[in-house]
């Protein structure tokens, strides 16, 4: 059964692990790309449900893994493919979450949730695939807590190039972000979240990139200061998804949660320059506010509901995107903002 905090209840059929489990009820609009989304560590702490209806027809694939292992808390989907016919499966996604302890539900009406999660705005929730078991009566909120803490690494580590160094301050980076960087040729010093700025100075990077990840960014206020005060080295900064926020915040703007977040694969994003719209992977539950941006200038707008989508400091080589310009999966339209990343730290 899955049971959202206003008492809605709905009942399906269990798969991956025997387990109760709380978090964020949240949807995904893609089509494609479960395993990507399922090992994204931006939705730690998140009850994930896919609005597209078959899942688990091409089965599972360590080459499309974003992070080490399923980063989400349950699973949510109508129907449950338990025998895929593709020539890249290793195991099937039912047996894949179950050997890493992620309960699925299968068999609701996935088109109802998602009605009601846009009407009413995301939900706590709790998933369970125990006969017998209770939900509690009060779910804890995964976004009262430091969720970076949870995703990022331990220790540093070093992706070998011969290119500028850039260090990666990864709040729950996705891997295509370090291919991305490596594509190009790029010397990358992945640290932990927690990894202050002089200790990233000692690294003698070229530039910095802040990675995306899971929860408030409010909550990572060690974070902010030491992105405020790389920011006061004037190198380039380039920050993505929960990146942005955290740029913003370090140069004293604000942000706020959207009522039920962006989350799939065909958000348009339009490049306020250019006039030209992109189509871009997006995931997350927090964005900019426009109005608090004072050294900054807007240069994405979401079409939909016109948030902040790139923000680029007025002298500073300083800029970022609420969008994943490394896609995986999704569109490849924006991945030309590595490419600019990389002529900052050239000084072309």
């Amino acid at each position: 059964m899955l049971v959202l905090e206003d008492g809605t209840v709905f009942y399906g059929k269990p798969f991956g692990a025997s387990k109760a489990v709380s978090g964020e009820v949240v949807f995904n609009t893609g089509m494609v790309g479960y395993t990507e989304a399922i090992t994204d560590p931006s939705y730690k702490g998140q009850i994930l449900c896919q609005t597209y209806p078959l899942i688990g027809n091409y089965g599972v694939s360590e080459d499309d893994f974003e992070s080490d292992s399923p980063k989400i808390e349950g699973y949510i989907v109508s129907e449950i493919c338990k025998k895929p016919n593709h020539r890249t499966a290793q195991k099937s996604l039912d047996s894949f979450l179950a050997e890493h302890g992620v309960p699925g539900i299968a068999g609701i009406d996935t088109r109802a949730l998602t009605k009601k999660l846009r009407m009413k705005g995301v939900m706590l929730g709790v998933l369970s695939t125990e006969d017998g078991t209770a939900p509690e009566t009060k779910i804890p909120d995964p976004n009262e807590t430091d969720l970076v803490e949870k995703v990022t690494i331990s220790k540093p580590i070093f992706y070998e190039n011969a290119g500028k160094t850039v260090v990666v301050m990864d709040c729950g980076v996705k891997m295509n972000i370090i291919r991305s960087l490596l594509e190009r040729k790029l010397n990358v010093i992945r640290v932990p979240a927690s990894y202050a700025a002089d200790r990233i100075m000692e690294l003698k990077p070229d530039g910095i990139l802040i990675s995306n990840g899971p929860g408030d960014p409010k909550k990572v206020d060690y974070v902010i200061e030491a992105t405020r005060q790389l920011i006061e080295y004037k190198m380039p900064v380039f920050g993505i998804c929960l990146g942005i926020q955290i740029l913003a915040l370090a140069m004293g703007g604000n942000t706020y949660k959207l009522k039920f977040g962006h989350r799939g694969q065909n958000h348009t994003c339009m490049d306020l320059k250019t006039k030209r719209c992109y189509i871009t992977s997006q995931n997350h539950g927090y964005a900019v506010d426009a109005a608090s941006l004072n050294d900054c200038e807007i240069t994405f707008l979401n079409v939909n509901d016109k948030t902040v989508e790139g923000i680029e400091h007025k002298s500073l080589p300083v800029f970022g995107v609420q969008f994943h310009p490394e896609a995986a999966p999704g569109p490849t339209d924006t991945k030309f903002l590595f490419d600019k990343f990389v002529k900052m730290m050239n000084n072309e």
